[in-house]
C-alpha cells in the first residue's frame, strides 16, 4: 500500500524522484527503495512525505484504492466513503466510516443542501445552528 500510494502521489504531483527526495532530505536512490518496497522511511520522513502531498499520515500508509472505488488518495480532510444506493423512498445508508468521522448518531437531524451545479451536501442540524449563531455574532 505505502509504496503504491507514494508512487501515485508523486506522479499525480508531477514530481521526479529527485525532486521529491530533495524535498524530504533523502537521496533519489533512497526514495527509489521506498517506491520499490525494498525499504521503508522512518516516521519523520513519512510525516514529511504526507506534508508534501497534503494527505494524512494514516492515508499515506494505509489507503487502499478499493476503499475509494479505485480513485486516488484524497487530500487531508477530504474523504471518499464509497457508493450508496438510493432506496425507493429516497433513503440512503451513510457509511459507517463517515458516521464515525463526523459523529453522526441515530436520532441526529441532518439538513440536506443542494446546488444544481455542484450537487448535494449534508450538515448536522447542530452544526448549522452553530454556524448561524457565529455569523450573527460577527455581523451583529
Amino acid at each position: 500500500m505505502f509504496a503504491d500510494n507514494l508512487i501515485e502521489l508523486r506522479k499525480y504531483h508531477n514530481m521526479s524522484q529527485e525532486e521529491l527526495a530533495e524535498k524530504i532530505g533523502v537521496s533519489r536512490q533512497t526514495l527509489s527503495k521506498y517506491e520499490t518496497g525494498d525499504s521503508l522511511p522512518d516516521i519523520e520522513k513519512c510525516k514529511a512525505l504526507a506534508d508534501v502531498f497534503g494527505v494524512s499520515l494514516d492515508d499515506l500508509i494505509n489507503y487502499e484504492k478499493s476503499e475509494g472505488m479505485g480513485l486516488a488518495l484524497p487530500p487531508k480532510g477530504k474523504h471518499i466513503f464509497g457508493m450508496v444506493k438510493v432506496g425507493d423512498k429516497g433513503q440512503i445508508v451513510i457509511p459507517a466510516k463517515a458516521r464515525k468521522i463526523f459523529h453522526i448518531n441515530p436520532g441526529d437531524n441532518l439538513i440536506i443542501l443542494g446546488d444544481e451545479a455542484q450537487g448535494l451536501a449534508m450538515i448536522k442540524e447542530k452544526g448549522l445552528l452553530e454556524l448561524l449563531r457565529s455569523t450573527k455574532k460577527n455581523n451583529g
